[in-house]
């Protein structure tokens, strides 16, 4: 998140989205740079309209959380909170191309 941070800071300060000057955002903030996601970051903004995207993402309703499940007995897990943990498993391990689409889905 800090790479969209030192991005969305950059666009608000009317600066241009270039690898540099990620980099010195990043390590301004004490946040040691990764020269790969820099530059999936840079690409992937380049033909965003970032005014734009912030303008939706501001518009946007908020979604009510889903209702908490039926309580089950002491010490017995639930099927579903097996089955979360799995996914939540297979959801951190996410590759780079993964993360790139990630990113650029965020922005457009």
């Amino acid at each position: 998140m800090e790479y969209v941070y030192a991005s969305l800071l950059l666009h608000s300060a009317g600066k241009e989205i270039n690898e540099d000057n990620v980099k010195k955002v990043l390590e301004a903030a004490g946040i040691q740079a990764d020269e790969n996601r820099i530059k999936m970051l840079v690409a992937a903004l380049k033909e965003v309209n970032i005014d734009e995207v912030v303008k939706q993402a501001t518009a946007a309703p908020v979604v009510p959380a889903a209702a908490a499940a039926a309580p089950t007995p002491a010490g017995a897990p639930s099927e579903e909170k097996k089955e979360e943990e799995e996914e939540e498993e297979k959801e951190k391990e996410v590759s780079e191309e993964e993360i790139a689409e990630g990113i650029s889905s965020l922005f457009g």
